[in-house]
This record gives structure tokens, C-alpha cells and sequence, in this order.
């Protein structure tokens, strides 16, 4: 498929902390068509590092498809020639600088004073995404949704649309997700990233717009949350402990570097190109806080809120969101009454097994949306 990027903009919209923005933008892209009674719509929320290239090519050209291609298209689990698929990049969108997104955040103008917010922008949650995203669903006129789904941050996206809007879901699909961050996840990468990017000298208290940017302590945490995102049996099997140059092996210098050290970086400096240390940080913070209900109602009372069946979709190796804890969810749902389908994603890639190897759990979507 052939997609383009289009652009949704909103006046005067309120955060979850309080303030207002004088105007938010963001990105958004649309697969398949929407029928004439609007009623057969999924929304599709992306994960922490991700966009709203949920699928397709921007060009022919374009090397890579969007994130999961593998299960959006005609004929696939999510069908666009029965269901019209969309997609929005969230405010504080770590890839602020790739041309093909748009989001509001800290390198955003500030209106008042012409240059970049910067660390005065307030604080966004999991509920400002969600509030965005159904205010482009007025917008096109698309009242109930057949789905939401999203792996990683955008399960918890999902999750929060069950509870804030119960009558506009009919179906919730989470993948390698859970209902809050637990400790090791707030600490590893969490804390750990945020922190190498606040040690960069550069950062400068997030005052570093039209100066040297903080690269370095960006790359770091992007190497940190790279690494959590997979597993020792996908470094073992990828790398093992093969040398970047045989020439300088790390038992016979200092400055040899193991091959998996060497890629990480690498990957780590390409992404970095297109993304913003303070946005990191914003991101992070919106999923660090995130509980269930916004905080609005105690958990088990926003559980119950919930309308919508629901497909939980762990990986076995992940280390980011261990299974354990989306199966600890799927007990407290049901407790509250919600149906909830429990399967998972066989795989030793990890975390971002839910986004690489999607098609693995190919026909646990499609059954799940199956009417």
C-alpha cells in the first residue's frame, strides 16, 4: 500500500494536568476506506519509539513498510478491504525531526514567544493521546470503533480507551503490554535512559535549542532501552560474542568493541538523527505515571468500566514487560467482569517481538476480530 501523511490540528485542547495548549498538531494516516455508516473503523496506537506508520510505504522507493505491515493490508488480520485502519502520531513524538511526523511537543514554537518550549511544556499523559485521537474520530464522524490495539505504550493507549470511552470500543487488543510500568521497568530503562540524557552536559536543563544538542546521552539511552527491548537469547543467537574488527578484538585492546556493541550504537546514532532528547523525557514520563483510569478512578472501578472484550498478547521473553504482569492484568479484568482472551507471542525476540514478529500471532488477531 501507498499511504500519505496527513495532519490534524486542535485549539485550545486542555491536558490532563490542567494547562492548555493554545493549539496541538498531529500526524495521522488511514488505510483501507471508511464505510458510508463509519462503523467499521480500528484504531491502531503506536509503541514508545514508534510513529503512526502503522503500515504501507510513503513511496515505492521507501525500503521498510510501516511497523506492522506484516497484519495490516487486504487479506490480512487487520483486512483494509473490510476495515478502515487509522493511526496518529502521539504529542511529544520522539521522531520530531523525521519529515513524516508531526507532533506537538517541547521543540514545538511556543505561540507567546516564537521560540521552542523547551522544558516549560507541561506535562502530557497516556490521556492526552487518547483525548487527541477521539477528538480525530469526531472529526471524521467515526463514533464506535471494532477495535483499538497497540503493542508496548500503545497497549496501554488501548487500555485507557476501554475505560475513558466503554461505549465507542467494542474490542481491545494489548500487545507485550500491561497496566502500569512496574519497578524494574521504571528503573531499567527507565530511570537509566532518562538519566543519561540529563548527565549530557549538553542538555543544559533542556535549554539547548539552536546549540550543540545533547547526541550523546540520547544515543545512550536509546542503546539502553534497545538492549532491555530485547533478550540474552536473541543477543546470543544474533551475536554471541563475535568481535566488530578481528583486527582489534576486546581481549587484546581496550578499544575493541564486541559486534553487538557495535551495531547497538550504531542503530542507536541513526534513530537519534530524527529524535529529541526533551521529548524522550516526556514520552517517558507520560508512561512512567500512566495508571489506569489516569488516576481518575481507584483500578478496580476503572476496570469495570470496561465494555469491550479484550486480547492480551505478552511475548515469553520479554523483559520490558515480563509476562507475568500482562497475566496478573488479565486476572484483574476478569474480576471485574471483562472477557479476556490470554494468549502469547512464541518468540526469543524480546520485547520487540510485538512489533518485528507480529505475524506470528497473525491468526490470534484475526480470529479475535473475527465477528
Amino acid at each position: 500500500m501507498l499511504v500519505r501523511k496527513e495532519t490534524f490540528r486542535v485549539r485550545g485542547f486542555r491536558l490532563h494536568c490542567g494547562a492548555t495548549l493554545p493549539e496541538v498538531a498531529v500526524g495521522y494516516e488511514s488505510y483501507g476506506t471508511l464505510s458510508p455508516a463509519r462503523d467499521n473503523a480500528i484504531l491502531i496506537c503506536h509503541y514508545f519509539s514508534g510513529t503512526s506508520h502503522a503500515a504501507g510505504r510513503y513511496s515505492p522507493e521507501e525500503p521498510l513498510p510501516g511497523y506492522w505491515d506484516a497484519v495490516i493490508g487486504p487479506g490480512k488480520a487487520f483486512d483494509t478491504a473490510r476495515y478502515f485502519i487509522l493511526s496518529a502520531d502521539t504529542l511529544c513524538n520522539l521522531n520530531v525531526k523525521d519529515p513524516h511526523v508531526v507532533t506537538t511537543g517541547p521543540a514545538t514554537a511556543n505561540p507567546a514567544t516564537g521560540k521552542p518550549y523547551g522544558m516549560t511544556f507541561p506535562p502530557v499523559a497516556i490521556r492526552d493521546f487518547v483525548e487527541v485521537q477521539r477528538l480525530l474520530l469526531d472529526a471524521l464522524g467515526i463514533r464506535r470503533l471494532v477495535a483499538v490495539a497497540g503493542p508496548s505504550m500503545g497497549g496501554l493507549q488501548a487500555l485507557e480507551w476501554g475505560i475513558a470511552y466503554p461505549e465507542r470500543v467494542a474490542r481491545m487488543l494489548s500487545v507485550i503490554s500491561v497496566a502500569s510500568l512496574g519497578p524494574w521497568t521504571l528503573m531499567m530503562p527507565g530511570h537509566a535512559a532518562t538519566e543519561a540524557i540529563r548527565l549530557d552536559p549538553r542538555w543544559n536543563g533542556g535549554d539547548y535549542y539552536g546549540k550543540a544538542e545533547p547526541t550523546e546521552g540520547l544515543v545512550l539511552a536509546l542503546k539502553i532501552l534497545s538492549t532491555i527491548a530485547r533478550c540474552p537469547a536473541w543477543a546470543d543467537a544474533t551475536y554471541g560474542r563475535r568481535p566488530a574488527d578481528v583486527a582489534a578484538a576486546p581481549e587484546s585492546t581496550p578499544a575493541g568493541r564486541f559486534l553487538i556493541e557495535a551495531e547497538l550504537d550504531a542503530l542507536a546514532r541513526t534513530r537519534a538523527a530524527l529524535m529529541d532528547a526533551n521529548h524522550y523525557l516526556y514520552l517517558a514520563l507520560a508512561n512512567a505515571a500512566y495508571e489506569p483510569g489516569s488516576g481518575l478512578l481507584p483500578v478496580a472501578e476503572a476496570f469495570r468500566r470496561i465494555r469491550a472484550r479484550c486480547l492480551l498478547l505478552p511475548c515469553r521473553s520479554d523483559l520490558f514487560f515480563p509476562p507475568a504482569e500482562t497475566s496478573r492484568l488479565a486476572a484483574a479484568l476478569e474480576q471485574t467482569g471483562v472477557t479476556v482472551t490470554l494468549a502469547e507471542l512464541a518468540s526469543d525476540g524480546g520485547h520487540l517481538a510485538g512489533v518485528l514478529e507480529i505475524e506470528k500471532a497473525a491468526e490470534t488477531l484475526r480470529a479475535f476480530l473475527a465477528p
